[in-house]
């Protein structure tokens, strides 16, 4: 009877936590209809509302070369390339175009602007502001970082082995605390938002990419869940930096960390994956209660520390690690 009813409660849970995102996941719209605004302003609120991207909004061209369209005058076209600088002027609407249905026109100056497709646009063209740049940094370099990260620690892993060395790793021999599994946790909660995202409401992340912030305000709630997780786990890490230099030697401490790096790329990859196969929210779930069944297991254990180095203590009496006396 208990287990029916804690299976009826989850499932309920799990209903009220898909329609609180389902619900949260798009951004509220702008009156544009108000009186005091000029046409410029409505025209480019409703470019926010429908394409993401406002007139005005900056850009920064990261292919090797664009070619615009001079239009309405025929076979006259500006050339740009990577690096420069550009700035959405208009926005046309062509529904019979065979290329594409919506064109942008994009100016560098007086004398450099001119038409291309939208679609070359959001290929060709980055927004300005930092944010969107490490954004497109991240998403075209992780994989490259990501492959180093797990050799070098695979090199370390492996060598400890040959020296027999012990093998520190998070959650199977892990140091004492809950922020590397806290860490870990948190990147992969962060891989199955960024995912649901794509997958369910991709314009939601276009918004964000053409109009970052860091505030978790104001913003749909799953992307206010994902900035609040991203800051979470900033502070989490930093913890975890702490404790591994606390209670390991620096180069133990060192080995450790790049082991737990790898671990947070296996979560960030393995979520992403099975989170577009849909079975990412039941691991998501499983670490969830793997990380509380540690986190639980390790404050039952420890009751007590020491008031001289702060390591946790089964009852009073001299700690083990420092040999003070509490009492």
């Amino acid at each position: 009877m208990r287990l029916a009813m804690k299976c009826n409660m989850l499932r309920l849970l799990l209903a009220l936590f898909a329609v609180a995102m389902l619900c949260g996941c798009h951004y509220a719209l702008p009156n544009v209809d108000a009186d005091e605004l000029p046409e410029r302003s409505r025209d480019s609120l409703r470019c926010l509302m429908t394409r993401h991207y406002t007139l005005d909004t900056n850009l920064e061209l990261v292919s090797d070369s664009v070619m615009l369209a001079c239009l309405p005058v025929k076979d006259c076209y500006a050339m740009l390339y990577k690096g420069d600088h550009v700035v959405v002027a208009e926005v046309a609407v062509h529904p019979a175009d065979s290329i594409d249905s919506l064109w942008v026109k994009v100016a560098k100056d007086e004398q450099v602007q001119g038409w291309l497709s939208e679609r070359c646009m959001k290929q060709s063209f980055v927004p300005t502001d930092s944010i969107s740049q490490a954004i497109y940094f991240f998403s075209r370099t992780h994989a490259s970082y990501f492959i180093t990260i797990c050799a070098l620690a695979v090199v370390v892993w492996l060598v400890l082995a040959l020296r027999k060395r012990p093998l520190m790793l998070v959650y199977f021999n892990d140091i004492d605390s809950f922020y590397p599994l806290l860490l870990c946790l948190l990147m992969a909660f962060c891989a199955t938002l960024y995912e649901t995202m794509q997958v369910f409401v991709p314009a939601t992340w276009e918004h964000f990419y053409y109009n970052p912030t860091l505030s978790p305000l104001q913003v749909p709630f799953i992307l206010a869940l994902f900035l609040s997780a991203l800051w979470l786990f900033v502070v989490v890490l930093l913890a975890a930096i702490d404790e591994s230099f606390r209670q390991l030697s620096p180069t133990a401490a060192c080995c450790y960390l790049l082991g737990l790096a790898a671990c947070c790329i296996f979560c960030y990859l393995f979520f992403i994956l099975t989170t577009a196969w849909y079975v990412g929210y039941l691991f998501l779930l499983l670490m969830v209660w793997l990380f509380f069944r540690r986190a639980r297991r390790s404050w039952r254990t420890a009751r007590y520390r020491c008031g001289r180095c702060g390591h946790k203590m089964q009852g009073r009496g001299i700690c083990p690690h420092c040999g003070a006396l509490n009492e």
